[in-house]
């Protein structure tokens, strides 16, 4: 089964510090709900952890991250992602381009095209839960992008700090009780649709 999936997000930040830190392929990943990179391969390779629950399951996928490309003239990040749940019965893969564009007021969008496939147990739960889960995804992953540029963009505006000269934690952890909540209002929106049709 596959996802595609387009998005834009407006930034707090110049496209500068938003391209500055889109290149920085660790940072940008820790943006990424329930996602982890487990070792740097080389530059361009990386190996991690994804933890994601979809419906009533949890998964944890363990796979691979490639940096295809890198444009610095269009500003533009081209990413391959594989791996399999640890159970072995599910896989998914995913393709992934995002790119920053100037807007007005010297700001900028991060604007992404991705497509996902996933086979095994995973692709039972169908299309429409598995854009509900990754709307939600994207949405958190969106909210701490923006916030590590306004940190970059104005670094004096953003209190990280817990006053140890420890940077306080992100919130990186996936929203459960909020997706299972929006899953939910979609389940009940597409099913009271269907009696209405």
């Amino acid at each position: 089964m596959k996802v595609q999936l387009d998005k834009t997000f407006p930034m707090p930040g110049s496209p500068a510090i938003a391209w500055q830190f889109l290149q920085d392929v660790e940072a940008v990943a820790g943006c990424m709900p329930g996602a982890q990179l487990t070792e740097r391969v080389d530059e361009n390779h990386h190996k991690g952890t994804v933890t994601v629950k979809i419906g009533p399951a949890t998964m944890s996928f363990r796979g691979e991250v490639e940096v295809e490309d890198i444009d610095q003239t269009t500003q533009t990040l081209r990413l391959l992602g594989k791996g399999t749940d640890s159970t072995g019965n599910s896989g998914v893969s995913m393709s992934l381009q995002a790119r920053i564009e100037a807007v007005d007021g010297g700001l900028s969008q991060l604007v992404g095209s991705s497509e996902v496939s996933v086979s095994g147990k995973a692709a039972a739960f169908g299309g429409r839960m598995m854009d509900s889960v990754a709307d939600k995804i994207l949405l958190q992953f969106a909210d701490n992008f923006a916030a590590e540029v306004a940190a970059l963009q104005d670094p004096g505006s953003v209190k990280t700090d817990t006053g140890d000269g420890k940077k306080a934690p992100r919130a990186t952890e996936l929203n459960a009780l909020a997706l299972a909540w929006a899953v939910f209002k979609d389940w009940l929106r597409g099913l009271f649709g269907k009696k209405k049709a």
